[in-house]
């Protein structure tokens, strides 16, 4: 049952776990423990979940799959092909794209573009269907602490101490309850992107031609390089819905703060990149939003669990940026999957400490959410002592390469290989530092 209004909820004592947002992380514990016979109480501060999410979006689906009836779910379009791009400032733009066969067939890759408004909606549904309880339009605004254990929560309602065995804490990346209590230290600005999006609505005519898409087939295109987002380190994106197209970027927050342009030019900038533009003119803009992504990799993780209380999702820094891949819907839930199992076997065995938690952290690090963490950790510190190379230099030399290799004039061939080469041993620093960079990017592609 979904609960709304301003009156001060008597929940004291009544549900097994209190859980802080309702998003994918938190959603995917509600609906776990709601499985395992616990009944969990889910708090929104949005008018319903999702209203305060923004995403830009790919859902990865796997673990969704195995808790709900996805069928029902609302989607857009699965990904039928990712396109990379390399934009320089001067207009030129190096592509690849992939499509394999495979991700046209069920269950198409797990990879499917969301609106995170309706999706997370009905993800949350799932949990009160099995028995979870749901408010919305009311704020966590602190913990409450005995003893140096958590045992409840403070909301922004009249009388709203709520009081439960365990919490849940899946605030998102702004993390302003845990980082009051002191459960997580703030992140910073070295670690942390600011995303900028629009949602613009086109016909499904449109859509489908513009991008040479038929049935549910969708496109997710990601540029980098400075005609993206300038000289930051970051990138811009494209993602194809049913009827509108999500186009945004993202960027180091550090980079914005020393930029003279804020991030709704750096936005209108990528828009106007001869490579994009033709694909997101006309249309009606529906949304703009912003928020900030964690990008800190395991090294800024927070401990997990604590004395009657879990972190999970983005407020735990479960996002994955590897220049290749970019995901954090996945590892949400399934924080949230483990979370709620971890939590479940503690109030079995009537304990709500942090030694009965710890299997939360412990199947949450041997799954793949921490160990691609592990593995991929290194990109964004080497991508930040690159900056010039990656998002300048490479940008520029790989358009003028490609320009070179296929010049047509009465010049042998050959020459032209010559020179398409030499423009790209030039922007690496030579075959020793081709040889470098190679070696310090390795494993981009492992």
């Amino acid at each position: 049952m979904q609960r709304t209004g301003t009156e001060a909820p008597n929940y004291d004592d009544r549900y097994d776990a209190i859980v802080v947002g309702a998003g994918l992380a938190g959603s995917s514990a509600a609906l776990t423990l709601a499985r395992q016979g616990y009944d969990p109480l889910v708090i929104e501060r949005g008018p319903s979940p999702g209203t305060k999410n923004v995403f830009g979006g790919v859902l990865y689906t796997p673990r969704i799959r195995e808790l709900t009836d996805f069928e029902d779910a609302p989607k857009e379009r699965y990904v039928a092909k990712k396109t990379y791009s390399m934009l320089s400032e001067e207009g030129d733009e190096t592509s690849m794209s992939i499509a394999p066969s495979s991700w046209r067939e069920e269950p198409h890759n797990d990879s499917w573009m969301v609106l995170r408004r309706d999706f997370d909606e009905w993800f949350a549904e799932q949990a009160v269907e099995e028995g979870a309880t749901l408010v919305t339009e009311t704020t966590v605004t602190d913990l409450i602490e005995e003893n140096e254990e958590v045992v409840g929560v403070r909301t922004d309602r009249p009388d709203g101490e709520i009081r439960a065995p365990i919490v849940v804490l899946a605030e998102g990346a702004n993390s302003l309850v845990s980082e009051g209590a002191g459960l997580k230290q703030q992140d910073s600005r070295d670690n942390v992107a600011v995303s900028v999006k629009e949602v613009r609505k086109y016909d499904r005519d449109t859509i489908e031609d513009r991008f040479h898409l038929d049935g549910q087939a969708g496109l997710a295109a990601h540029y980098f390089g400075d005609g993206a987002v300038g000289d930051a380190v970051g990138g811009g994106f494209l993602y194809t819905n049913k009827r509108t197209v999500s186009i945004g970027v993202v960027y180091s927050i550090e980079d914005a703060a020393h930029s003279d342009k804020t991030p709704d030019e750096v936005l209108e900038e990528f828009k106007q990149h001869p490579a994009v533009a033709p694909l997101v003119r006309g249309g009606r803009m529906l949304e703009y939003s912003a928020h900030a992504i964690p990008e800190g990799g395991p090294d800024s993780m927070p401990e997990l669990v604590h004395d009657g209380a879990v972190i999970v999702g983005d407020a735990a820094g479960l996002v994955l940026n590897s220049g290749i891949h970019l995901e954090g819907t996945n590892m949400a839930v399934e924080s949230g999957y483990h979370a709620g199992q971890a939590i479940s076997d503690a109030l079995e065995n009537g304990r709500t400490d942090a030694a009965a938690l710890a299997s939360y952290e412990t199947e949450l690090r041997n799954s793949y959410v921490v160990q691609n963490l592990d593995h991929y950790g290194w990109f964004m510190d080497t991508a930040a002592a690159e900056q010039e190379f990656l998002f300048d230099d490479l940008p520029r030399a790989l358009g003028q390469a490609g320009e070179e290799y296929f010049k047509m004039d009465d010049t042998p061939k050959e020459e032209h290989v010559s020179e398409a080469k030499q423009r790209i041993l030039t922007a690496t620093g030579g075959w020793f530092g081709a040889a470098k960079k190679a070696w310090k990017f390795r494993k981009m592609l492992s």
